[in-house]
């Protein structure tokens, strides 16, 4: 038995012959739009999110870094500040580059008996003796003549740091940078010494460090470490009521003892 085909019927077969694989799965044009969609759309938001997710990484771990690093110099202060807390000030002044600690090398020298006249002494200028009973005032004074050796040994005694220099090897704005360190502060003295062979020295009970420039770091290291602590009487010995004169006659030394020894 023939069936006939309709002319119509006859296209719609050749069109459905030619129609790709593509769009007889996918079927209408609604479909084929809704498969593209979510296809490259699919993958964008997944880009965005893994780019998303890599910044924020990349912020947390920023925090992170800049936590250690913070926490390392937290820990760094802590432990320096408690290291040179624990350390002592002897171990402060022998780590001075060119200090020369005489309670080591000399301590035989280092007597400290109340006497009259004058003294000889093996350093110049002094850093220890016998000395005379009455101190050289001490309160940040700053001499512009020599003063006798054996008051200012006196003062060592009591922790003051003494400053000389030289006045043939320094200029006035030289001994002008050294007076700064000295005025308005206590326990400490500054005069000039001729015979030295060193435009500046510091002395205090048991040390000497021998400079020759005013700017020298070592110097504030020398009060910072000694200033007070090297006095053999304690941080109460006093350095006011003393000598106020500077003279350079060895005639003109002055005697007696005098409140706090």
């Amino acid at each position: 038995m023939t069936t006939k085909t309709s002319k119509r019927d006859r296209r719609g077969q050749s069109q459905s012959l030619f129609d790709s694989p593509g769009k007889q799965r996918g079927g209408g044009k609604k479909q084929k739009g809704t498969g593209n969609a979510k296809g490259p759309r699919k993958g964008r938001k997944v880009a965005k999110v893994k780019v998303g997710t890599d910044r924020n990484w990349g912020v947390l771990l920023t925090f992170v870094v800049v936590g250690v690093i913070a926490a390392g110099l937290i820990v760094y202060s802590f432990v320096a500040q408690r290291g040179s807390a624990q350390e002592t000030w002897q171990e402060r002044a022998n780590a001075i580059e060119g200090i020369h600690n005489y309670r080591e090398s000399n301590p035989e020298m280092l007597t400290n008996q109340h006497v009259t006249g004058t003294q000889q002494y093996e350093v110049t200028p002094p850093v220890g003796g016998n000395h005379n009973g009455a101190w050289q005032n001490c309160q940040g004074n700053v001499y512009t003549e020599p003063i006798h050796n054996e008051h200012a040994v006196h003062s060592l005694e009591h922790g003051a740091i003494w400053i000389t220099y030289n006045p043939d090897l320094v200029d006035q704005s030289q001994i002008d940078q050294l007076a700064s360190l000295v005025e308005g502060n206590e326990k400490m003295l500054m005069s000039p010494y001729p015979d030295m062979d060193i435009p500046i020295s510091l002395q205090a009970w048991g040390y000497q460090l021998r400079v020759s420039d005013p700017g020298d770091p070592r110097i504030n290291e020398f009060i910072r470490a000694l200033r007070i602590n090297a006095s053999l009487e304690g941080p109460s010995a006093r350095c006011d009521s003393g000598v106020l004169t500077g003279q350079s006659d060895p005639s003109t030394l002055q005697y007696g003892d005098q409140m706090g020894g």
